[in-house]
């Protein structure tokens, strides 16, 4: 019967990974991964993209603080695919995960999914973007109007208060609309600097080029180029120099403050200033926010994390 009774209960007892252990199946979907050994939560979290440098930072942010409040996290990511995120919502209902993270691929569409989660009595937050439309337990990002003003400010100051300028924005998410509404507002307060075009460079740096190029060609004289983020500021960058434009004669202001944004802004480049975040506090605030909500204390709704101006003779704060 000993014999009998320790098989038995060898086998009822799957193997479980390392505390915060992450994995995925061959779909890109979380594979499922025991809770850890101590009774921690299980938090999914499904990213706009691995790609970036911003979204890497955020992710270490994620992990850091979850790693000191034993979370283990089942970290996945869109890739600006809105089925390929929606369906890892879905997986984190089936998984009963404890809390999900999103940082929407599309503002307006993941909402269906969002809800289809809260009405599974799961929480969701959101980190960086917001969801358009539907409740989330608390939405945890930049001040991404306070930014788009300081852009115009920097814009309308390198240019003299006057010149002709375009955006590179990212309409399908909440975030790039914010930055180029608050950028354009800002700009009513210099009367000689004006927006002449806008186009959807999707945040990512080729479609960015593109749109920079068609800015450029329809618009000869123009001066300077606001950009969304830093993968469309690089994007504008090579187009800009392609058609010879040098930090003399043209202004590009980005946003994020990457380590190549920051490279290209200190060796006098068109791209002059950046508007810094910092993604591993959105991070590591996302996990604060949910370690509150997991002991029931109050939870803005809103938490801001704030940004500043970067050039050439000043670095982002540590």
């Amino acid at each position: 019967m000993a014999i009998v009774c320790l098989a038995v209960c060898g086998c009822g007892q799957p193997a479980q990974r390392p505390e915060g252990a992450q994995g995925t199946t061959g779909t890109g979907r979380a594979a499922p991964i025991m809770p850890p050994s101590n009774g921690g939560r299980r938090i999914g979290v499904t990213l706009l993209t691995k790609e970036q440098e911003f979204y890497r930072q955020l992710e270490a942010g994620l992990r850091s603080e979850a790693a000191t409040k034993g979370y283990a996290l089942l970290l996945t990511s869109g890739d600006f695919d809105l089925a390929r995120q929606q369906a890892e919502i879905d997986n984190f209902v089936v998984q009963r995960v404890d809390a999900i993270v999103v940082c929407p691929v599309d503002s307006k569409g993941i909402g269906p999914a969002i809800q289809r989660a809260e009405a599974a009595g799961i929480p969701v937050f959101t980190a960086d973007i917001r969801a358009y439309g539907v409740r989330v337990a608390a939405h945890i990002a930049s001040d991404s109007r306070a930014g788009g003003r300081q852009a115009a400010a920097f814009m309308a100051h390198a240019l003299g208060g006057r010149g002709s300028v375009g955006i590179i924005g990212q309409p399908e998410v909440q975030t790039g609309r914010d930055r180029a509404d608050a950028f354009t507002e800002a700009l009513a307060e210099y009367p000689g600097v004006r927006v002449v075009t806008v186009l959807n460079g999707g945040g990512v740096r080729d479609r960015a080029l593109k749109a920079a190029e068609d800015m450029l060609q329809a618009h000869p004289d123009l001066s300077g180029i606001f950009a969304i983020n830093d993968e469309s500021a690089l994007g504008a960058l090579a187009a800009a120099r392609a058609r010879g434009k040098t930090a003399r004669d043209f202004t590009i202001v980005g946003y994020d403050a990457t380590p190549e944004a920051l490279v290209a802004i200190r060796e006098n480049t068109p791209l002059k200033a950046d508007v810094a975040q910092r993604p591993d506090r959105i991070g590591a605030g996302t996990i604060d926010a949910i370690a509150a909500y997991f002991a029931h204390q109050p939870v803005d709704s809103l938490v801001t994390i704030p940004v500043e101006m970067v050039d050439a003779h000043t670095t982002p704060g540590r």
